[in-house]
C-alpha cells in the first residue's frame, strides 16, 4: 500500500463519523494499510468526504455471523483495530477486545469515545463542545460574554483522533517489544484535558485569570489579538516578546508612550482600542506589504478559499487537489519516507475482493461470504 513511515502497518477501522475517520486518514496518509469495515446502509463516500481518503472498504452485514467471523479473521492479521462506538456496542456484536485479543494477543485495540469507557457520563450521548466543557477548555475560549466552541478541533480531532493515533502507535511499539497487545481507552474529554496542561500550569503559577479575554493568549492582551482592517478583512498580531513588540510599534508607526506598558493588564483594553484604530486605517493587503515575513509575528486571517492560495502554503504544497476537491496534504513531513494520499474516499465494499485477498482470504472463501450474504458492498 502506502510508502510512508507506517508502510507495512495493518489497521482495521470500523467506520464511524468525525474523529474516527480522521484518525484513519492520518494513519493512511503516512503509509498504513487501513481497511475500513463499512456496514450496509451507511451511505456512499464522495470526493468531498476528505477524512475517508486513502482506505480500502470492505462492506459487511454485521448482523450476519459470517461477517462477524470475517472481522475477527481480519483482526488476527492486524497490528491494530479501532472503533468509535458507545461502550458495549462491540461486545454485543461479538467483536469486543476480550474476544479479539484471544484471537490475536499482539493486537492493539483502540476505543475512542467522548467520555471514555468508564465514569458517570460513559454511556451518555455528547458532542465535541460537551466533551471540552468539563475540562476547562471551553470556559477559557470565547468572548467576554460567553464561551464559544472552537469548531470541533479541541475535542474530536485534537483530544480524540490525534490521541488515538498516538495511542495506537505507542501500543504497537509496545506489542512489538513485549508480544502483548492491549486496549487503548481514548476519551476525547481526557485528551482535551491533556491539551490544557500548560494553562493549568499558568493557573497554578498565578498567570491565568478565570476570565475570558483577560489573559495573555485568549485575546486579552492587545499584542495577541485579531484586528479588522479598512476593507473588513482581519489580521492576527502575536507580538509577545519585547523585541517583537517593539517592531510592531515601529511597523504601525505608533509612538504613543502609553504603549510602553506592554504587560500592564490594566492597560490592555485601552491599548487594544488604540491599536484597533491604527489597524483600521489600512487594508489587509497593505498590512501584509508592511508586516509579511517580519518578526512582528503577523499573518493575515484567511478564509477557506483564500488559505490554499497563500504564497507560503503554495510554496510548501500544504494543500493539494484530489478528485476536484482542494484539501490538506499529509502532515507532518518526513525526509526519507514521505507520506502520500493513497486514494479517493472509497465506496462501501469497493475493495471487498481486493482487500480480503491481500489480507489472506482465498477466492473460494470470499465467494462463500458473498453467497452467505455477509458482504454488504
Amino acid at each position: 500500500m502506502g510508502k510512508g513511515p507506517l508502510s507495512g502497518l495493518k489497521v482495521v477501522e470500523f467506520a464511524g463519523i468525525g474523529p474516527g475517520p480522521f484518525c484513519g486518514m492520518l494513519l493512511s496518509d503516512l503509509g498504513a494499510d487501513v481497511v475500513r469495515i463499512d456496514r450496509k446502509g451507511q451511505g456512499r463516500s464522495s470526493a468531498a468526504d476528505i477524512t475517508s481518503r486513502g482506505r480500502r472498504s470492505i462492506g459487511l452485514d454485521l448482523k450476519n455471523p459470517a461477517a462477524i467471523e470475517t472481522c475477527l479473521k481480519l483482526m488476527e492479521g492486524a497490528d491494530a483495530v479501532f472503533e468509535g462506538f458507545r461502550p458495549g456496542v462491540m461486545e454485543r456484536l461479538g467483536l469486543g477486545p476480550d474476544v479479539a485479543l484471544k484471537r490475536n494477543p499482539k493486537l492493539v485495540y483502540g476505543r475512542m469515545t467522548g467520555w471514555g469507557q468508564t465514569g458517570p457520563y460513559a454511556n451518555a450521548a455528547g458532542h465535541d463542545m460537551n466533551y471540552i466543557a468539563i475540562t476547562g477548555a471551553l470556559h477559557a475560549i470565547g468572548t467576554g460574554d460567553k464561551p464559544i466552541p472552537p469548531l470541533n478541533l479541541v475535542g474530536d480531532f485534537g483530544g480524540g483522533a490525534l490521541y488515538l493515533a498516538f495511542g495506537l502507535l505507542a501500543g504497537v511499539l509496545s506489542a512489538r517489544q513485549t508480544g502483548q497487545g492491549q486496549v487503548i481507552d481514548c476519551a476525547m474529554s481526557d485528551g482535551a484535558a491533556s491539551l490544557m496542561a500548560m494553562f493549568y500550569g499558568f493557573k497554578a503559577s498565578g498567570m491565568w485569570k478565570e476570565e475570558r479575554r483577560a489573559n495573555l493568549l485568549d485575546g486579552g492582551a492587545h499584542f495577541y489579538d485579531t484586528y479588522q482592517c479598512a476593507d473588513g478583512k482581519w489580521i492576527s498580531i502575536g507580538s509577545i516578546e519585547p523585541q517583537f513588540y517593539a517592531l510592531l510599534l515601529e511597523k504601525t508607526g505608533i509612538n504613543d508612550p502609553a504603549f510602553a506598558a506592554q504587560m500592564d493588564r490594566g492597560s490592555w483594553n485601552g491599548l487594544r482600542d488604540k491599536l484597533a484604530h491604527v489597524i483600521a486605517q489600512k487594508t489587509q493587503a497593505e498590512w501584509c506589504e508592511i508586516m509579511d515575513a517580519t518578526d512582528v509575528c503577523f499573518a493575515p486571517v484567511l478564509d477557506l478559499d483564500e488559505a490554499p492560495k497563500h504564497p507560503h502554503n503554495v510554496a510548501r504544497q500544504t494543500f493539494v487537489e484530489l478528485g476536484g476537491v482542494v484539501q490538506p496534504a499529509p502532515a507532518p513531513r518526513f525526509s526519507a519516507t514521505p507520506g502520500e494520499i493513497q486514494g479517493l474516499p472509497p465506496g462501501i465494499g469497493a475493495h471487498d475482493r481486493e482487500a480480503l485477498g491481500d489480507w489472506g482470504f482465498s477466492a473460494a472463501a470470499i465467494d462463500e461470504l458473498k453467497a452467505a450474504g455477509a458482504l454488504a458492498g
